[in-house]
């Protein structure tokens, strides 16, 4: 009987026999080009328009375009935009740090290193941990007393929504204090760390400094805030319904250890959307998909979800999709019932398609 790994090797030779490996860097190239259009459209809309609705209109379309460029820039930031290291290093820092002040070195860190080889893995996987503020497994609200055991089990699903307001900043400052932190540390940094602390600079010369010398300081610093707020609840609703549902198993550290095909599926969860929702995601709604290849062009998700499917039933792996207002319901239901922390990931084998 085959087992999941040499599956997984057969659908690699599969995808590319059928071209799926390829780079699809012209389309990923002219799609962060519209995306940057967009974000840059919208501005314009903001800073001459008279009609405050029409502000408000140019406003959630640039926010739409600086959100469709950071889904884009998440390809890059996996080498899967193009077979030339230095490309796909050179979009992750014009699309991250330049554009929306988010490290990419960071991101590299955190995201692809981390979150890529123990999604929801407590103790390792930081995105499945929203301690100090949030509580989301049986262990943290058991943990914790008094009051704030009452916070956790009655009133941060209250909070959460307003909380997020923020997310967007917290972003932001914690990619500064990783930056800084390396860059203090001689044995640590490297260039790719001095070229993000430069486009980290020039994210605020040029969308902060160099607007207020036309325009009041105060419009635009806030402008400035209400775009990475609104980039703030966007980015939650792309990247939450992945992981914080659920649905999505957190497990105990060392379980990443074990079965790495059972732990990618058991932990992640699709959700499915229209074309213009598919637009924005660059194919983070795939997620399954892209935890099995984050290496493969998003552009190619869509042909590639069908067979993805039929090889998670042939070996008794979780895959599950579901409608985006289920999903970013679920990611924001969880806060309500703490989550059991699973010490055996061979608890998850088997849990089908949905």
């Amino acid at each position: 009987m085959t087992t999941a790994m040499e599956g997984l090797g057969e659908l690699q030779r599969e995808f590319a026999r059928r071209g799926w490996n390829r780079k699809a860097t012209a389309r990923i190239a002219c799609e962060l080009a519209i995306h940057f259009l967009i974000a840059m459209l919208g501005l314009a809309v903001v800073a001459l328009a008279s009609n405050v609705f029409v502000r408000a209109a140019g406003l959630l379309g640039s926010t739409f375009g600086l959100i469709g460029l950071a889904t884009n820039t998440h390809t890059s930031t996996h080498y899967a935009s193009s077979g030339k290291r230095w490309l796909n290093q050179a979009l992750a820092f014009f699309g991250y740090p330049f554009c929306l002040a988010l490290s990419a070195t960071f991101w590299w860190h955190k995201h692809v290193d981390l979150h890529h080889s123990a999604p929801n893995v407590i103790g390792v996987d930081e995105d499945a941990d929203l301690l100090p503020w949030f509580a989301l497994t049986e262990r943290d609200v058991a943990g914790s007393r008094g009051l704030k055991r009452w916070y956790f089990r009655h009133a941060q699903w209250w909070i959460f929504p307003v909380a997020l307001a923020g997310n967007g900043f917290q972003m932001q400052l914690s990619s500064w204090i990783y930056l800084l932190g390396v860059l203090r540390r001689p044995g640590l940094r490297r260039r790719e760390h001095w070229i993000d602390l430069a486009a980290m600079t020039a994210h605020y010369a040029v969308w902060v400094a160099l607007p207020c010398l036309f325009f009041p300081v105060s419009h635009v610093l806030v402008l400035y805030a209400l775009r990475i707020v609104l980039a703030g609840y966007a980015l939650y609703a792309v990247v939450g319904p992945g992981h914080l549902p659920a649905e999505a198993a957190r497990v105990d550290r060392g379980q990443e250890q074990t079965d790495y095909m059972l732990l990618q599926t058991a932990c992640t969860v699709n959700f499915h959307t229209g074309p213009i929702g598919r637009w924005l995601c660059s194919g983070l709604e795939y997620q399954v998909e892209h935890h099995l290849f984050p290496n493969t062009s998003h552009v190619y998700y869509p042909k590639i979800s069908p067979v993805v499917q039929d090889y998670c039933r042939r070996h008794g792996l979780p895959y599950r999709s579901y409608s985006w207002p289920r999903a970013i319901w679920l990611s924001w239901a969880v806060l309500r019932q703490a989550q059991p922390v699973h010490a055996d990931i061979e608890d998850l084998r088997g849990a089908g398609a949905r």
